[in-house]
């Protein structure tokens, strides 16, 4: 009797906590599908589904896991925030007849994020491993008072350790170093070089520690930007990680041979960027505010922090979106949307990882049925089966609208870029997916430039000659047996 009785009061209990959690999703999940996929996750898969929510369904961006102010001041807040308007009005009024268009998708940063307009940066493409870090070497040898670097994965390899050795010795020199790597994806590095950088003078901090009480919910939250500034003047951004395997050369930058495994590793296609000028400014900025999050100290702004960039540097207007838990809107999402909306003749967009959602989804179709040229490239062969599945299901709607799709056959393309109209360029961290638009902390560069446009999209089309076209009528002829873990992975997809 006393069993029937605690089985009716477990029963009772677990039946509450299910109803409390539904009640939770509904009030805290914004997408009306994600919405549903949580609520199906909850109801049919016992126990499991409601730990699955609390620990990778959770809103954080209606609660912040930090702010982004880094001036406490009120007034000197205001006072820099009318400076950034006025900057950026005073740009955009010399800005050539062509860029004019995308007015509006400066004014969303601008409004949203804070994000101005910085003109006459000079800006670099690097297409690969192999050539990034060598221009991230001769930069960081080059630093006279400090140097600021944040990333995903940082490893304990080759080229990690060949950047811990002058991240070591600049720290000797009196250069003030600071590194931020995120707790998970930079796992390797915390037993060995970490120390090794601490011990040398250099401060180096995770983002997110992973705490095994919280370690579900610190696991989702990942910092995914990949930063570096040097003294204030010179950034890069992109798709590369500090790790061997984006390398492609046989030969690493200081000259020593990679091992056998090296050697062999899949060609790792991926686009990064170097950017010389007050474009730095705002990179800057994010790197401060994640600092005050995760470190011992309050980093303050400081002059040296935003040096007076050359004067003719470059022609390039370069503008920062940046989002993750902690910003009010996905801003990445967002300016994504806006271009693909402003863009007449040509969208060209490489992503490893596409899981697009309803809204990134309907703009690229309807720009595909408005006769703008969409074409969009995605690895042949995945890292991820379950990411790869999902993204598969949205390829007919997408070639029916269209677009055209193609897989990259020459290894895995990892770099994360868009191409509107030959005129503006975005090079970022984020991929096209709800991990990258709502979980991770992600950066993209935006650069108002006809030049550094044209040279995207001839890397671009030189892309498409090492990949192969999807042919619709192939692809819809598919057995269903192939087609159905697809469907499936896409009703997961808001979960992935």
């Amino acid at each position: 009797m006393k069993d029937v009785r605690w089985l009716l009061i477990s029963e009772i209990l677990y039946t509450l906590i299910v109803i409390a959690t539904c009640l939770r999703i509904i009030y805290d999940t914004r997408s009306t599908t994600k919405t549903l996929a949580y609520l199906m996750l909850t109801v049919f898969l016992p126990v499991a589904g409601i730990i699955i929510y609390f620990c990778v369904g959770t809103n954080y961006r209606k609660r912040k896991l930090y702010s982004k102010k880094i001036i406490k001041d009120e007034q000197v807040q205001l006072k820099i925030t009318d400076q950034i308007y006025a900057e950026s009005r005073k740009i955009w009024a010399t800005v050539p007849p062509e860029i004019e268009k995308y007015r509006k998708l400066a004014r969303l940063l601008l409004n949203d994020g804070l994000s101005y307009l910085s003109g006459n940066n000079k800006v670099e493409l690097l297409l690969n491993g192999e050539h990034k870090f060598e221009e991230v070497i001769r930069a960081l040898k080059l630093a006279r008072n400090h140097i600021h670097i944040e990333y995903y994965i940082f490893e304990d390899d080759h080229i990690g350790n060949t950047i811990k050795n002058i991240l070591i010795r600049k720290a000797k020199e009196g250069v003030a170093v600071r590194l931020i790597y995120d707790d998970f994806g930079s796992r390797s590095i915390r037993s060995k070089i970490v120390p090794e950088l601490i011990e040398a003078g250099v401060q180096a901090f995770p983002f997110y520690k992973i705490l095994f009480v919280a370690l579900a919910n610190r696991l989702n939250y990942r910092n995914h930007r990949k930063i570096i500034v040097i003294d204030g003047c010179v950034g890069f951004t992109g798709g590369i990680n500090v790790s061997d395997r984006y390398i492609n050369a046989k030969n690493t930058n200081s000259g020593q041979q990679q091992t056998s495994s090296q050697e062999k590793q899949v060609y790792w296609r991926d686009t990064h960027v170097k950017i010389t000028g007050s474009g730095v400014y705002y990179l800057q900025y994010l790197f401060i505010c994640d600092w005050n999050f995760c470190a011992d100290e309050e980093l303050a702004p400081d002059p040296d922090f935003f040096c007076e960039p050359e004067e003719h540097s470059g022609s390039s207007i370069v503008q920062i979106a940046a989002s993750g838990p902690d910003s009010d809107n996905p801003t990445i999402l967002f300016s994504l949307i806006q271009l693909i909306g402003m863009s007449e003749k040509e969208i060209l967009i490489t992503t490893p990882y596409f899981i697009p959602g309803e809204s990134l989804l309907d703009a690229l179709v309807v720009a595909a049925l408005s006769g703008v040229k969409v074409i969009l490239l995605v690895p042949g062969e995945s890292d991820s089966a379950m990411v790869a599945a999902a993204a598969r299901s949205y390829y007919m709607e997408l070639m029916t609208a269209g677009v055209e799709i193609y897989q990259y056959q020459k290894g895995f393309i990892h770099a994360k870029t868009m191409v509107s109209d030959q005129q503006i360029s975005v090079i970022g961290t984020a991929n096209m997916d709800n991990r990258s638009f709502e979980l991770n902390f992600e950066v993209n560069c935006i650069v108002y430039d006809g030049k550094v446009a044209a040279d995207m999209s001839a890397t671009f089309y030189q892309d498409l000659k090492d990949s192969k076209k999807i042919d619709s009528e192939d692809w819809e002829k598919r057995p269903l047996y192939r087609q159905f873990p697809e469907k499936v992975a896409r009703l997961l997809s808001p979960l992935l």
